[in-house]
């Protein structure tokens, strides 16, 4: 065992996230060793950040087309299966992309309907805001913000389109995920709780949820893809606890 290394990453943790965090995030792997918990910050943002609308004038930035993305598709390294792409873009989803040429450099997905996070569960929301899933930067474009960039640009749109915003979630033990998220200006409306044990789930939801109709349910999928495909537009009995 590298106790070295094991110090360095727990000092850099200590610096960049806090002391509360880092147990927070220790706790909740230890419980995770006897059953699956999941704690699920749920964010939204209903106003576009200008620093994030403008990009390297070399990139496209558009809705991508269904030819566009089969296209896209015979690339594993975009992540995108054919499988995939037919139960997305059968309920309606939309991809809002980044092109350098004809490289696909960033991506991320929007849905207006019940969108399965995993085999077993799936989210619903109000429909008056898109939920944004499925990010995705290729690893020669990091560190240029781009997730950022389309998904600011991303809700311009849709704000155009007469939407109120925009709503996701995010693991509430991925620190860089939020504070990149609160850069953006997300904004924390409620979080839910999920346990599983004995092949059983226990959800929770605050009271943050009710607001925005944000609840995690039990569903159908066909695949168990992450982060979070949309594979359903069953709109099952919600299950509150």
């Amino acid at each position: 065992m590298n106790y070295s290394k094991i110090s360095e990453t727990l000092r850099r943790e200590l610096n960049n996230h806090g002391l509360a965090n880092v147990l927070y995030k220790g706790a909740l792997t230890a419980i995770n060793t006897c059953i699956e918990c999941r704690v699920l910050k749920c964010i939204t943002i209903n106003t576009p950040n200008p620093q994030f609308l403008e990009t390297n004038k070399r990139y496209t930035c558009a809705f991508l087309t269904s030819e566009q993305l089969f296209t896209f598709a015979e690339n594993s390294d975009y992540e995108l299966s054919q499988q995939f792409l037919d139960t997305a873009l059968a309920k309606g989803d939309e991809c809002y992309a980044i092109l350098d040429g004809e490289v696909l450099a960033a991506y991320g997905w929007y849905a207006n309907t019940p969108t399965s996070i995993n085999r077993e569960l799936q989210l619903t929301f109000n429909p008056q805001y898109m939920y944004m899933y499925k990010g995705y930067t290729n690893d020669n474009y990091r560190g240029q913000r781009l997730h950022a960039v389309g998904m600011t640009r991303a809700l311009q749109a849709y704000r155009e389109r007469d939407y109120k915003g925009l709503v996701s979630y995010v693991e509430g033990d991925n620190f860089n995920s939020l504070k990149s998220c609160y850069r953006m200006g997300y904004k924390d409306f409620g979080t839910v709780y999920i346990m599983k044990s004995f092949g059983q789930y226990r959800l929770w939801h605050n009271s943050g949820c009710r607001d925005y109709d944000f609840y995690v349910e039990l569903g159908q999928a066909t695949e168990d893809t992450s982060p979070s495909p949309s594979f359903s537009q069953e709109h099952k009995p919600r299950a509150r606890y």
